[in-house]
């Protein structure tokens, strides 16, 4: 019988992991060298088996997981929040879809929320994916608009919140519970975006065993280092897509340019946003170039 003990990695930071039990006792420890030469990284929101060594301790194994993502670094997620904004820094549509794609395809749901209404009404950009599907909440850190729906939202899930820089997540964190109490960064006037301001990976608990994990902004650069679908795969990370697929003239329609293409009638007739598609031909177009060994290595 195993000795080790149990718990979830709560922080991720300049190779330590932070181990939280169940009774709260959090751990500062050190993984195997074993993870190191299997290429394979802990990340936070795993579940591990680790061992205690004095004041420290050492992750040992790693418990199965649910899902996982490359960026953001989590895993075993119930729900993944992208925060958007229209007012400074306005969010690309593009950026949403990359990383909803990447959700879909680890079939975790997403949850759009459309930040600085007070600045900008948002409404522009929460249509769009209301009418892709998706459910999307508009908020305010400064008035505290969508705040409690965005809590009925979350209430006892696993929760990543993710972003472009300078959306105001850390913001919307620190209204969900005071205690957290998160760096906040200004947006450059001048550039439409923010500092980095949150620099490492780490997830807080909420009252109602709801946990939220913090994750540092993305830039559209940045977005080139998330993982990729099989090009063939793509299309179920659309839900938009979903009442046309498998209605096209050729079975293996690729929805780009094709002949009778159910998806592209949807299209013309307004039934797919025009970003939506746009998005999924150049997330298309960049999964040709992935080799299939490549998308094995997470």
């Amino acid at each position: 019988m195993s000795d080790f003990l149990e718990g979830r990695i709560v922080k991720a930071l300049s190779g330590f992991y932070y181990v939280r039990e169940a009774s709260g006792a959090i751990t500062q420890c050190r993984a195997r060298g074993i993870f190191r030469k299997e290429r394979i990284s802990p990340l936070v929101g795993d579940l591990v088996q680790f061992s205690r060594q004095g004041k420290g301790g050492t992750v040992e194994k790693l418990l199965p997981r649910r899902n996982s993502f490359i960026r953001p670094a989590v895993s075993n997620l119930d729900l993944l929040v992208i925060l958007a904004s229209e007012s400074n820094p306005v969010t690309d549509p593009f950026l949403i879809d990359r990383v909803s794609a990447i959700a879909g395809e680890q079939n975790v749901p997403v949850l759009l929320c459309v930040n600085k209404v007070d600045l900008k009404d948002g409404e522009q950009l929460a249509s769009i994916y209301r009418r892709s599907g998706y459910e999307v909440i508009s908020t305010s850190a400064e008035t505290g608009q969508g705040i409690e729906q965005l809590k009925a939202a979350i209430a006892g899930k696993l929760v990543a919140f993710t972003g472009n820089s300078g959306v105001g997540k850390s913001s919307i964190l620190n209204c969900l519970d005071a205690q957290i109490s998160i760096p906040t960064g200004e947006v450059s006037e001048k550039l439409g975006r923010g500092r980095h301001t949150t620099r490492h990976v780490e997830l807080y608990a909420l009252p109602g065993d709801t946990c939220v994990i913090d994750t540092p902004g993305f830039s559209s650069f940045d977005t080139e280092q998330m993982e990729l679908t099989v090009k063939e795969n793509l299309q179920y990370a659309f839900p938009d897509f979903a009442p046309y697929l498998g209605k096209c003239r050729y079975h293996d329609c690729a929805h780009l340019k094709e002949p009778d293409c159910a998806v592209l009638r949807a299209l013309r007739d307004g039934a797919i946003q025009p970003s939506r598609h746009a998005s999924y031909v150049r997330l298309y177009e960049e999964a040709k170039k992935i080799n299939p060994w490549e998308l094995k290595q997470k």
